[in-house]
């Protein structure tokens, strides 16, 4: 009987431990989905030349491109991620991978217009070593009542 409870005291310890770095590690891609958007924002493509992986890709509303094309595209100006207004976010984990979900209303400038466009943003990230890579962007477009399922 005692080998039985210090097992499930164990088990128990375990499970709060999982869900402790759990949390910790969503917090983690939460804050660097956020950092990210910042960025975007300031065009710093030195700190988004290492968060990319060198085989990501981006799929936007008007086409798909790599990483070094979304790079240009961010320097050059040619859309310019002023503010994501992020209302939402969701992470799930698979192993190495993050996936984060989440409901922004984005201020870009597009061309020389401005523009404002609900979406919601998928992102993938994998651990590589101990730092958080992102492998795609996927912008989907939505009507400002879409909600996330957490």
């Amino acid at each position: 009987m005692k080998k039985l409870i210090i097992g499930v005291l164990f088990i128990l310890f375990g499970a709060q431990v999982s869900i402790a770095q759990n949390s910790a590690t969503e917090n983690e891609i939460k804050e660097l989905s956020k950092k990210k958007w910042q960025w975007m924002a300031d065009k710093n493509v030195d700190k988004l030349a290492t968060l990319f992986h060198d085989k990501s890709k981006f799929v936007h509303m008007s086409g798909t491109w790599k990483k070094d094309e979304e790079l240009e595209i961010i320097k050059s100006g040619s859309i310019w991620y002023k503010n994501a207004d992020v209302k939402d976010v969701a992470v799930e984990f698979a192993d190495d991978v993050a996936i984060a979900w989440s409901r922004i209303t984005l201020t870009a400038e597009v061309r020389g217009n401005d523009v404002a466009t609900e979406f919601t943003v998928t992102e993938v990230y994998k651990k590589e070593k101990k730092e958080w890579k992102l492998l795609a962007l996927t912008f989907s477009s939505v009507r400002d009542t879409h909600v996330i399922k957490h």
